[in-house]
């Protein structure tokens, strides 16, 4: 038992650790919106709105009361999966419904593009540095350091214009959600995965050479060298494992650049997620669909980091 508890202490650390990231965060978002310029009541009702249709817009939305205990109500309706109704950008709807119906969507964008950049990484890295300082190195090396230099916005419009309005092999605009049509979201959401995608694949390349190629070099591949076993061997079981560690803490650290490569992504080619919900919340000062959006976010970042150190922590050697 006791070594048991000793085993389950880092990973309830870090879910308290998410936690307390998760409130912290809620709470300065909650509070930012409210430091900001606008008024949901003239989103709503207009600029021409009379002061006694302003005001009981507000107290029908509870904007009358102190900002700590609207702070309350919310969260306490949070913590329940309760966001609220949309003021602004869909009057009367329920959050969790717009929120629900965004983050298939968004999720699968993101999935894709993290799919693409890690097949990417994996080969051009690990022959980059098999192939160490060669011709095919300087290539991947110059690729790599091109795409890191590549806005996502950037390339968005780069790959509409070549393979969409150019050669018309895909779409330019519009996206078929993945509970419609799989094959059709893998096909209308290519594009922009891998605008999403290619800036990280680029720096999962770098990454990922450089911890292969200072691995290579330690004393305990040259003692399994010694040894006599097959190069094959020595790689996978002694340079690569050791090489994924620095390389899947990357990944997890570009999951914030996912999140938020998306957000511009979704708005260039008209896909129905959270992101461009979040803009026009933003726009409408819709304080609890902006509220609900980005706690989503947030917490998909803390869950992905939880992964990747659950990860890390089984591919130290040091742990089996």
């Amino acid at each position: 038992m006791a070594a048991i508890a000793i085993d389950l202490a880092p990973a309830a650390r870090r879910l308290g650790g998410m936690v307390l990231i998760a409130f912290l965060g809620a709470a300065l978002v909650f509070f930012v919106m409210r430091a900001g310029h606008g008024d949901p009541a003239l989103s709503a009702l207009g600029d021409q709105a009379t002061p006694e249709a302003i005001a009981a817009f507000r107290k029908l939305w509870g904007l009358d009361a102190p900002l700590i205990v609207q702070f309350w109500n919310w969260l306490s309706g949070a913590l329940t999966g309760n966001f609220g109704k949309s003021m602004t950008v869909a009057g009367g709807v329920p959050i969790a419904t717009l929120v629900g119906s965004r983050l298939p969507n968004t999720l699968f964008i993101g999935l894709y593009a993290m799919a693409i950049a890690v097949v990417i990484s994996l080969v051009a890295g690990t022959v980059s540095a098999l192939r160490h300082g060669r011709m095919i190195d300087s290539v991947a090396t110059g690729l790599a350091v091109l795409g890191i230099s590549m806005p996502d916005f950037w390339l968005s419009y780069v790959l509409v214009y070549a393979l969409a309005l150019g050669a018309g092999i895909f779409p330019s605009y519009g996206f078929i959600s993945p509970a419609e049509s799989l094959s059709g979201a893998f096909y209308s959401g290519f594009l922009p995965a891998l605008a999403v995608a290619a800036p990280m694949a680029a720096a999962f390349t770098r990454m990922l050479r450089t911890a292969l190629i200072e691995t290579l070099y330690r004393d305990h591949v040259r003692v399994a060298r010694s040894l006599g076993y097959s190069g094959a061997f020595i790689f996978l079981h002694y340079v690569f494992r050791n090489a994924l560690i620095p390389y899947v803490t990357v990944i997890g650290l570009q999951v914030r650049y996912l999140l938020g490569g998306t957000v511009v992504v979704e708005r260039i080619f008209g896909i129905p997620g959270i992101g461009a919900l979040m803009v026009d919340a933003a726009f409408g000062r819709d304080y609890g669909l902006v509220q609900a959006c980005a706690l989503t976010f947030l917490v998909c970042v803390l869950i992905v980091n939880f992964l990747v150190d659950s990860l890390c922590a089984a591919l130290n050697p040091r742990a089996t």
